[in-house]
């Protein structure tokens, strides 16, 4: 009798030692073996494209191409790539974004071992995988919260501590306009200032601070 074709493994994740840790992890398991690592989203797709592995393990915030974006372009390239998002980043924006990128699953890094194994295992065998945690949180995202192009634009200047004059000036659009923005902003936030904007935005992953 042949043995069980392993589950192969890519991992993405620009600190090395994370990369260390999963391989050392996953490497003892018999079912499974890591075949590839990326430092960065770019980096991923070459990789995905090079060994097509069964599950990717991708993290979210990764220099250049991000976690979201990378998922998007190894699905839209290959749609039946299982890939699964492991963060240290629990906000219900991130999640959202993941999840609508194409990834089977949302994990935190400070997942339990036996936890990380059965999400690897459940997502190979074409299942999802959202822990009651990440479950809760995405059921608390606020209805009609999303921001349109111009609307994320504005709140990113928000955070960067621009005023409605500078926020103009700096896309080009009248103060007034701007002001229409930001009300529109606060009401799909739900907050009542630019403050509670910077911390939703934030605390949400929204918006990321670079």
């Amino acid at each position: 009798m042949s043995a069980t074709p392993k589950i192969r493994i890519m991992l993405v994740d620009d600190h090395f030692l994370v990369r260390m840790g999963l391989i050392g992890t996953l490497g003892a398991e018999a079912d499974m073996t890591v075949v590839a690592e990326a430092e960065n989203g770019t980096e991923a797709v070459s990789q995905f494209r090079r060994v097509h592995p069964d599950v990717t393990l991708m993290d979210l915030r990764l220099p250049g191409m991000d976690g979201v974006e990378a998922t998007a372009a190894i699905r839209r390239e290959f749609p039946k790539a299982r890939i699964i998002v492991l963060t240290t980043y629990d906000g219900d924006e991130d999640i959202h974004r993941a999840l609508e990128s194409g990834a089977a699953g949302y994990l935190l890094k400070e997942i339990q071992r036996d936890d990380l194994l059965r999400a690897i295992r459940d997502v190979h065998l074409g299942k999802r995988f959202l822990p009651p945690e990440v479950v809760a949180r995405l059921a608390h995202r606020p209805y009609g919260c999303d921001l349109t192009g111009r609307e994320l634009a504005v709140l990113e200047r928000i955070v960067g501590g621009m005023s409605n004059r500078q926020i103009g000036d700096d896309l080009s659009i009248s103060e007034g306009t701007v002001k229409t923005h930001v009300n529109s902003i606060l009401s799909k936030l739900a907050v009542t200032d630019r403050t509670q904007a910077t911390v939703a935005a934030i605390g949400r992953g929204i918006v990321r601070l670079h």
